[in-house]
């Protein structure tokens, strides 16, 4: 086999590794995103007594000009573990504490990361038939929170 072979062989490899990594991570989607995205068609022409049935009151609720709208949101807070420098420096030497640029600190408290998700979703209603569905809030809203406001919505439709 010549030199030429090898490396057209092995290039072809790279190729069809860097190709099936894509795959893998394609295929890694978070399917709460991708079934939040679904409702907002699949959810269209659902009445408001089975709106109310699966969702719940909402949050808020308004009307003008023979539209309805019912807002819904839905929110979490996650702290992770920081990984600034207070929560590494003098670990080991002294279980319980960490050590940073202001002095001892609690486990947990210097450099932790504290985040919201969350979603805001309007149900825009007339006639007493939804019409439309609008997912919003803080950051334009989290897709995988908007799935916990209609999750309950899907099961009866599909």
């Amino acid at each position: 086999m010549t030199d030429r072979v090898r490396r057209t062989g092995a290039r072809a490899a790279g190729i069809a590794a860097t190709l099936g990594a894509g795959l893998l991570v394609a295929s890694c989607a978070n399917p709460a995103v991708e079934k939040a995205a679904s409702a907002q068609r699949s959810l269209v022409g659902l009445s408001k007594q089975q709106l109310l049935s699966c969702a719940g009151v909402p949050e808020r609720q308004a009307s003008a000009d023979g539209y309805e709208f019912y807002t819904y949101s839905n929110s979490r807070i996650v702290s992770y573990p920081g990984g600034s420098f207070g929560s590494w420096y003098g670990g080991p030497w002294y279980p319980g504490y960490r050590y940073g640029w202001g002095g001892w600190g609690w486990p947990g408290y210097i450099g932790d990361e504290i985040r919201t998700y969350s979603c805001q979703a309007t149900f825009t209603l007339k006639d007493g038939t939804v019409e439309r569905i609008v997912y919003g809030g803080p950051g334009g809203g989290n897709a995988s929170e908007c799935y916990a406001i209609v999750q309950n919505c899907l099961t009866p439709v599909n």
